[in-house]
């Protein structure tokens, strides 16, 4: 099972497109995959002939299991237990040594049918204090103290602690390989489902047509059970707090419309007002570099590229492709790419690198009709902008006079363990000058 997203642990495999016996191709899709963050096709790695296939449709398996084996010439497919066989027989020889110790041995239930009520009494005693003590191993073992060559930071330990993980076969994913909080609940994930092996394999399940005038019970998809979890890792230990500004979208109308009489190209390459959004954040993260970073337990990640992420809506929840070192990119260049990866992300055609990471991310529900909101933001990102739409409002202009004008409002929602009041404030000031002087944006 490939690792098709930076926070999967594991997967279910929703379709196979090629059977066993057919001959494939490396890039030819073999198969559909549901991460945690969406429905992906899968490609494979090399050429050969698929001679396995370990887990059938409907099958959920942990990142790492075997699949299938795609033999090359002169190969043999090795011999291999399907995931589910093969957690069953790992959760078999758990529960060995424990059924060894609850149940006496032969030799030692015949003694105690002969030996007289005083012996019986003194090996029962005996027979107690070695479970007692049996008991009590596992527990001295999660007192031990960790290694201090693992690096990791102080709440990660008390979580590892908390969930009986042990951190030195955790990968950390913070700089030099530090382990943090969410390390360490994604390996006591793992484990958990690990143990699990023999439980029934999961069959996959056709959506439920709920008809009017009933109720029903939907079953969480892999990316909404992420959605979830994710939601509530972020405003449960981030401390948000939010800006808002009011933007004289004007200026930007107005270089829109010269655009379009300028005779700008076809409807799938025109600049769109999102687009001059996305490039004035980029640019303003540039100029104020401080806010391009996220909180890392003991320090914070101050980040070179500002990786832009752009939220996507697609029909099993949401999507965020990066545009990578997006303060490097013309206005143009952005509009292309943030056009392709929405285009892409809808249609599963998306590679895992295009949407993990990011420094931050804007939001725009605008084109939905929603004049202003608030957005969560994604961990470990400090901030995401939350964009809605452009409308027509009384203002007062520089004559005191009330006149019809164009008006956009933006929500910065901050992580304020990275950024401050004033520092949030400092971006959005910039922000506002780059939108409302729109010329700026296409040098």
């Amino acid at each position: 099972m490939p690792k098709l997203s930076d926070t999967m642990t594991e997967g279910t495999l929703i379709a196979w497109k090629k059977k066993k016996g057919d001959q494939v191709s490396a890039g030819e899709v073999l198969a559909e995959i549901e991460t945690d963050k969406a429905t992906m096709e899968w490609e494979s790695p090399e050429d050969g002939t698929l001679t396995e296939i370990y887990v059938q449709e409907g099958g959920k398996v942990n990142v790492g299991d075997k699949i299938a084996f795609v033999r090359g010439q002169g190969e043999e497919a090795p011999k291999q237990e399907a995931p589910e066989q093969k957690k069953k027989s790992e959760a078999a020889e758990e529960k060995k040594p424990q059924a060894e110790t609850e149940k006496p041995a032969p030799a030692e239930a015949a003694k105690k049918e002969t030996a007289p009520q005083q012996q019986q009494g003194v090996g029962a005693a005996v027979s107690a204090a070695r479970s007692e003590t049996t008991q009590q191993k596992p527990q001295a073992r999660e007192q031990k103290p960790e290694e201090p060559r693992v690096k990791a930071s102080p709440v990660a330990r008390r979580i590892a602690a908390e969930l009986g993980v042990d951190l030195s076969t955790v990968k950390g994913t913070a700089p030099d390989g530090r382990i943090t909080e969410t390390d360490v609940r994604a390996a006591a994930k793992t484990v958990t489902a690990g143990a699990s092996g023999g439980a029934t394999k999961p069959q996959a399940q056709a959506p439920i047509a709920v008809k009017p005038g009933e109720s029903a019970r939907i079953q969480l998809s892999g990316m909404r059970k992420i959605i979830a979890q994710r939601l509530v890792e972020s405003l449960g230990p981030v401390p948000h707090f939010y800006l808002t500004i009011d933007i004289n979208a004007g200026p930007l109308m107005e270089a829109r419309e010269e655009l379009k009489s300028a005779g700008e190209g076809a409807d799938a390459a025109k600049i769109t007002v999102n687009d001059f959004v996305l490039k004035a954040a980029v640019m303003a993260a540039a100029k104020v570099p401080r806010v391009n970073a996220s909180f890392d337990n003991d320090a914070i990640v101050q980040y070179a590229d500002v990786d832009l992420g752009v939220a996507v809506a697609i029909e099993d929840g949401l999507l965020t492709p990066v545009i990578r070192a997006a303060q490097d990119k013309s206005l143009r260049e952005i509009s292309a790419l943030a056009k392709d990866l929405a285009h892409r992300a809808r249609n599963k055609r998306m590679k895992p690198e295009e949407f993990q990471g990011g420094t931050f991310t804007v939001s725009n529900l605008g084109g939905m009709g929603i004049d202003s909101f608030s957005a969560v933001i994604n961990p470990p990102q400090g901030f995401i902008l939350a964009v809605g739409k452009v409308t027509k409002s009384p203002v007062v202009d520089d004559c005191d006079q009330i006149t019809v004008g164009h008006r956009m409002s933006i929500t910065m929602s901050c992580d304020h363990r990275v950024i401050d009041g004033a520092l949030g404030a400092e971006y959005l000031k910039e922000l506002r000058h780059l939108l409302e002087n729109p010329a700026l944006l296409m040098v």
